[in-house]
């Protein structure tokens, strides 16, 4: 707090004006403090964008890269991506975060990442602000996934057998909104949500074990010993981007990461 109360004094002196005041036990900006902090989001893009242009000229994909993604997509398409640049560009210093789509939205507009992966849905669309570009990545279905030996994994022959309640259902609620009350588990008399994991690996791993069903994106397979069934009509899908400011788009690091995102999702078995 020192150290930020010794910047403020700093610049006070060099603009000359008095940029914060007390207000009760805290501090406000002041007018002068306000055109300050919306000149300078303007000159930081006017450098990025300067930035990003030389680094164009030169044409070298080198340098530090932050990217952010939510956490399906950290584990699933992430890693073969930035093993791919760090093979072809050993000079290019990549960093992973996971971040939930509106956070990262929100820390790119801030400078920080360089790039994010991010998702949304039909009926529910991720805002990106202006100054920000997107570039689609893939669409990925959702399916339900069910024990090995439920009666209505695909293939298994149905016998006759005495009516029994449905399976327990397992959710992941920050990840899949609304999904679980909209699709429940199919099942002559869906059983109630009784397990929560924030993983579908977690999730897929107690669907094998027998103890429920669970809705789960292709993205976020795991090979464990379950059947994926698909009742799902019209099926559940979210649409996945790359997002990146437009003040660093003539970065090679930052074109190049979403080529290389790009690529890798058309790669991706997200077929049934």
């Amino acid at each position: 707090m020192h150290a930020v109360s010794q910047q403020i004094a700093r610049l006070e002196r060099e603009t000359g004006q008095h940029l914060v005041e007390k207000q009760g036990r805290g501090v406000r900006v002041t007018e002068a403090g306000a055109v300050l902090a919306r000149s300078a989001g303007e000159v930081l893009t006017l450098v990025e964008r300067v930035e990003a242009g030389l680094a164009g000229h030169r044409g070298v994909v080198a340098g530090p890269l932050a990217v952010a993604a939510f956490a399906t997509a950290a584990r699933g398409l992430l890693p073969g991506v930035l093993a791919q640049l760090r093979t072809a560009f050993p000079d290019l210093d990549v960093a992973l975060s996971e971040q939930e789509p509106d956070a990262a939205v929100a820390a790119l507009r801030r400078g920080h990442p360089d790039v994010a992966v991010v998702q949304d849905w039909a009926d529910d669309v991720l805002a990106v602000p202006d100054g920000l570009s997107r570039r689609h990545l893939l669409d990925d279905p959702f399916d339900v996934a069910l024990p090995a030996a439920h009666p209505r994994r695909p293939g298994r022959r149905h016998r006759r057998r005495p009516r029994r309640r449905g399976l327990d259902r397992l959710e992941h609620r920050p990840d899949l909104p609304r999904l679980a009350v909209r699709h429940p588990a199919p099942a002559r008399r869906p059983g109630p949500i009784r397990h929560t994991a924030s993983e579908h690996s977690t999730q897929l791993a107690l669907v094998a074990a027998g103890l429920g069903a669970a809705v789960i994106p292709r993205l976020g397979r795991d090979p464990v010993s379950v059947s994926v069934s698909v009742p799902f009509d019209p099926q559940p899908t979210r649409r996945v981007f790359a997002v990146w400011r437009d003040s660093a788009a003539a970065r090679p690091a930052v074109a190049t990461a979403v080529d290389a995102l790009a690529s890798h999702a058309a790669r991706l078995h997200v077929s049934p």
